[in-house]
């Protein structure tokens, strides 16, 4: 079978054999799958990833023990716990030490023909969620995680740093549950979307805010976030820290420690209410498609994905 294959900084397609399923997996078959920020990243050398990347996806279940799944469109959280250690007894199984994680850790990504995932990470993709929407599941679910993570009061101010496809997503969850929003980006076109849905916008140029906000999410995917969000915020505020780039990133803490800013950091989510949420048609994610191509145009399909002003770009079955 098809399966795309990053190393060495490059996108390559490769033929592979088919998945062995072990037990309590499911065997699925791609439907469509979500190039996002942190593949280009691991394309870049991102945790010395050398495979098959891609962790956004909804497939249609080929195999599995639970028959009530054949047949079924799902889409699947990303972490395989052990499900044995202290975190997971916990319900915590997305910090198990001993976890993989598709397409990045452990377990080959879901840009191939035909991908495994134990069937307790999946979930059913109501028929109301149309295929390509159901891409955008796990990074809403990223984005909802916020909201389970701090108790930011109703119609408090809130900052979003970044217009990139996280960036847009996470000012719209926040927008929905009666914040006031105010994004922060580099590219109109990107921040029309988060406008229509009643967000404040504004093009970031050299001179960002200081000082002018309690809560602020770093959503930028680069190195220098994370300064300007704690120059953006107020003493004793929060900042919620989204961005993951390849490198270390220089910065300076004693802001932190003057102004006791709490800095959170944020990762995946709960896929219930992502689910609910595009259910009920409160996203906009339509507008955020780039593109689609087909799995042997992977290389074409990583390029474009990097280019300045592209949002998501699908990969898609030949």
């Amino acid at each position: 079978m098809l399966a795309v294959h990053l190393e060495d900084g490059r996108v390559s397609t490769v033929n592979v054999r088919k998945p062995r399923r072990p037990e309590g997996f499911a065997l699925i078959r791609l439907l469509a799958g979500g190039i996002c920020n942190t593949d280009l990243e691991l394309e870049r050398g991102y945790y010395g990833f050398r495979g098959t990347p891609g962790h956004e996806f909804v497939g249609e279940v080929i195999e599995a023990y639970n028959h009530q799944l054949v047949g079924r469109r799902v889409v699947g959280e990303i972490n395989l716990a052990c499900g044995r250690c202290r975190w997971c007894r916990l319900s915590l199984g997305r910090h198990c030490p001993a976890r993989a994680v598709l397409g990045i850790l452990k377990h080959p990504g879901a840009f191939r023909e035909l991908l495994t995932l134990p069937e307790r990470n999946l979930h059913l993709l109501p028929d109301t969620i149309p295929t390509e929407a159901g891409v955008f599941v796990e990074p809403l679910a990223a984005a909802c995680e916020i909201l389970d993570q701090v108790s930011i009061p109703c119609s408090s101010t809130v900052a979003v740093l970044g217009d990139g496809k996280l960036g847009l997503l996470i000012s719209q969850v926040l927008h929905a549950r009666g914040l006031r929003v105010h994004q922060f980006g580099r590219h109109r076109e990107k921040l029309r979307i988060a406008g229509a849905a009643g967000v404040q916008t504004h093009v970031a140029g050299a001179k960002l805010p200081k000082a002018a906000y309690d809560w602020i999410v770093e959503a930028t995917g680069s190195p220098q976030g994370l300064a300007d969000a704690v120059r953006m915020c107020r003493p004793r505020g929060t900042v919620i820290l989204k961005s993951t780039t390849h490198g270390a990133a220089p910065f300076d803490t004693a802001p932190v420690i003057v102004q006791e800013i709490s800095l959170v950091g944020s990762r995946c989510g709960r896929f219930e209410p992502a689910l609910e949420l595009l259910q009920g048609r409160v996203i906009n994610v339509k507008d955020m498609i780039s593109g689609r191509l087909t799995l042997s145009q992977a290389p074409q399909a990583f390029e474009r994905a990097a280019l300045r002003g592209v949002l998501k770009v699908l990969l898609e079955p030949d």
